[in-house]
């Protein structure tokens, strides 16, 4: 048996960022209050619980100091906070802070925001706050003759398209090209594909990988969207493939009929997790 790990597996920068950070904010106030999960991945956070973390789900829950995870949140919280005298230990992702910004200053100049992302992932949540009063959230190509009208009837003539940070690079482009073929030629479209770099490599990792495997095994959370989009992409180039969070979830006797095994995991996994895999199957 063959074993193929990705390069790119496990944490990202910004993951790495809101973990290191919140750690010693935990050694440093033995107790601090994080608004939602710190990273969709169970293990890590029983580990920071452990060590004082609280998961709180409304600002109004916390007081004294509050961590922001790397998905960012909604401006109010901000405001919320400030009301609340809470202090906040902002470890959004720096990459998303910048789409804050991006559609904040489009959305100024007149523009209609279209955010590409899955609906209730708290990263789209966050950012679309940001986006002014003329927005769209959208996630599959069968939305766009609806995203249209909204355009039509809103009177604007100038677009920006950009995405969640995980989203799925290649559905991406299937739905900005449907945009363009649906709007008319008076209106400026302006397209940036604000996918993180890590995770456009991750998942173009993930498709070179599927298509040398017979069996794709992906480590990361069940809730995790950029783990979910590593499955979705393996299952194109490889018909079997699974999502597991720990060793634990793996069948020893399925794994044993395969030859070659790909190994991709989340931008939330731990290396300790990605190795007790890999300690698994080779034993």
């Amino acid at each position: 048996m063959e074993i193929l790990l990705g390069k790119t597996a496990g944490f990202c920068g910004g993951v790495s960022r809101a973990v290191k950070n919140s750690e010693k904010d935990l050694e440093k106030y033995k107790k601090v209050y994080c608004l939602g999960e710190l990273v969709h991945n169970k293990e890590v956070i029983e580990d920071l619980e452990k060590k004082g973390l609280k998961i709180i789900n409304d600002i109004s829950e916390g007081k004294d100091r509050v961590i922001i995870r790397a998905h960012g949140v909604e401006k109010s919280v901000y405001e919320k906070a400030k009301e609340m005298n809470i202090e906040l230990l902002d470890y959004t992702c720096t990459k998303v802070l910048l789409i804050h910004d991006l559609v904040e200053e489009y959305a100024k100049n007149g523009y209609y925001i279209v955010l590409i992302g899955e609906y209730e992932h708290p990263e789209v949540i966050g950012t679309y706050s940001f986006c002014g009063e003329y927005k769209s959230k959208i996630n599959k190509v069968e939305d766009v003759p609806e995203l249209i009208n909204k355009i039509k009837k809103s009177n604007k003539n100038k677009i920006l398209v950009v995405a969640q940070t995980t989203f799925n690079g290649l559905k991406f482009d299937e739905i900005v090209e449907k945009i363009r073929e649906s709007i008319d030629e008076n209106v400026k479209l302006e397209v940036n594909k604000t996918i993180c770099n890590a995770t456009t490599l991750r998942q173009n990792e993930a498709i070179e990988l599927s298509k040398k495997v017979d069996l794709m095994i992906i480590i990361g959370g069940k809730n995790s969207s950029n783990t979910n989009k590593l499955y979705d992409i393996s299952k194109r180039y490889v018909e079997n493939a699974i999502i597991v969070e720990t060793y634990k979830e793996i069948d020893k006797e399925y794994v044993k009929t395969f030859e070659k095994i790909g190994i991709m995991a989340g931008a939330s996994t731990p290396k300790s997790s990605i190795d007790e895999v890999i300690k698994f199957i080779e034993s």
